[in-house]
This record gives C-alpha cells, structure tokens and sequence, in this order.
C-alpha cells in the first residue's frame, strides 16, 4: 500500500549500510543503488553522501527520513486499526515485565490498551529479567517483556524498543559541570549498580568487556533492587549510576538529575518480548502489536 522506494530509502538511512538494508529487504544490492536513485531523480537531490563504505545521510536525507517516519508510522497504525475494528477481545492475559519496563515504560500502554479492550483482564508481574524468564519457563505468565542480553534457546526473542542505558548522577555532584568523564575516571568513581539477574546489569557488564573492564573492576558502593531505590539514593549521595533514560526523564525535567557522558562508552540495548516457542495465542499477540503500535514520544 506504499511505495516500495520510500521503504528501501528508510532501511538504508537506518541502517546506513547497503548490503544490511539488501538482506533486510531480500533484494540485491544493485537493486537498492537503483531505487535510491530513482528517488534523488525524482527530488533532484542527493539523499546520502558516500564515503567509500561509509555513508551519512545529507540535510535532504533527514528530512525524508523524518517524514517516512511519520508515514510508515500512521500506516502500521491504519493496518492496526482496520485488523482490530471488527473483533471482540476477551479473555485474561498475564504479562511479565522486568523493573524497568514495568515501571517506566509500561504504565501507559497498559492505560491505552485497557481503554481499547476493556473486556480484557490484564495482570502484570514484575522482577528482574532472570526471574521473568523462570516466570515464563513455569508458565506463570502468558509472555514476557525484558531488558537484558543473555538468550534462552527455548524462547523466542522479539525487538520491542531501543533504550540507551546513561551514567547519571545529582546535579550537585563535582562532576556535573565536566559533563564527560574518561573511562579510567569511571574506574575510580563510587557506582550504585543493580541487583545480579538485572537486565540493566547484564546489558552494562556486556558493554564493557570490549574495554576489557569487569563488573568487578568498578567501585560499587552498594547494589540495590529497584531502580527507583537507586534514584533516591542518588539525590543523597556523590554516587553515580548506569540508569535507562526512561527511568529519569522526570529528574532530568526536573534538573535534579545530570547525564556524565563516558567517553567512547555507548550503552544501547532493545526491550524484547519474550515467548515460548510453538504458541500462538492471540491476546499476547494482540498486546505486543498493540505496544509496538503505540507512540512514546
């Protein structure tokens, strides 16, 4: 229902990359230069600048991919909405989410999809992502939404959204006003971490090994269960901690909170869905095409 091109210029601006965005797309590599052509013709502008390998998107690239955002985005929800208008949803779904998600990112998707599906009965259990992976090994809950890196060959693992796990710390601290610390600076920095089985831990110790830093390298002053027992103990504190940005987006509203960049350190993961394999239920997968649906900006 939409133009092919503007989806192979999409992939290609995401992914910066021909050869990925051909796999993706399961079309040669020529085939993409082509339509990327055909619509730099059509505009009279160049799209990307190329670099050998590399390539970046030029002034005309990002305002394109801005509007195919847009696009591609009311288009999954005009399939959303269509696919949906004539059933009726009923039925009790359990869901398992790890601290953060539950906490900061879950609240109002579940506010929204019980506007939508009222007659749907929804519990939520939350843990550590360890403890949702046994939740759903035990079949405790129906599926399960986690933040951390490690893989169960028995489950079954779906992109939810990306977060970007930052080093924050009170906007009094010594080193708010530097804004970037080297990694030996991190090295000697008292740390608030989570909990072993955290995600969010997980996801931390993974960054750091091409850095060849150990967990047990950093100097924690204390590991804490929750993330918001780690936001508080921060407003009180000379502390500093790894914390997903959708957890502090309040305090940073608020300025109680500061972001200490690490330089060459960039921590990125996706949220997941996670299922068993050989289910096909129909409410755990009406709620994750609903959430993937739904707007955080």
């Amino acid at each position: 229902m939409f133009d092919f091109r503007l989806k192979v210029f999409h992939t290609v601006a995401k992914r910066l990359n021909f050869t990925k965005a051909a796999d993706e797309l399961c079309i040669t590599q020529p085939a993409v230069s082509k339509h990327i052509q055909e619509i730099e013709n059509y505009f009279q502008l160049k799209l990307f600048d190329r670099n050998g390998t590399k390539i970046r998107l030029t002034e005309a690239g990002k305002i394109l991919l801005q509007y195919t955002n847009q696009l591609f985005t009311i288009y999954s929800n005009l399939e959303f909405e269509l696919n949906t208008l004539n059933q009726r949803h009923t039925g009790k779904l359990r869901i398992g989410a790890s601290t953060t998600i539950a906490q900061y990112v879950l609240p109002p998707v579940l506010a929204a999809f019980h506007k939508k599906f009222a007659e749907i009965k929804v519990t939520l259990v939350i843990h550590n992502t360890e403890q949702i992976e046994q939740a759903l090994q035990n079949k405790d809950i129906d599926f399960g939404i986690i933040e951390g890196q490690s893989k169960n060959a028995s489950f079954k693992y779906t992109e939810f959204i990306k977060d970007e796990i930052v080093l924050v710390t009170n906007i009094n601290h010594p080193s708010a006003i530097k804004e970037m610390i080297q990694l030996d600076e991190l090295l000697e920095t008292s740390l608030l971490l989570r909990e072993p089985g955290s995600g969010t831990l997980e996801v931390i110790a993974h960054s750091l090994k091409p850095f060849d830093i150990k967990i047990s390298q950093l100097q924690t002053e204390m590991q804490l269960g929750s993330t918001e027992s780690i936001k508080s103990y921060l407003l009180h504190s000379n502390c500093m901690a790894f914390l997903s940005i959708y957890s502090i987006l309040k305090e940073l509203k608020n300025k109680e909170f500061t972001i200490i960049d690490v330089n060459g350190l960039t921590i990125e993961r996706y949220f997941h869905f996670i299922q068993s394999y050989g289910e096909a239920e129909t409410l755990p997968d009406l709620f994750m095409n609903f959430a993937n649906h739904y707007n955080f900006r």
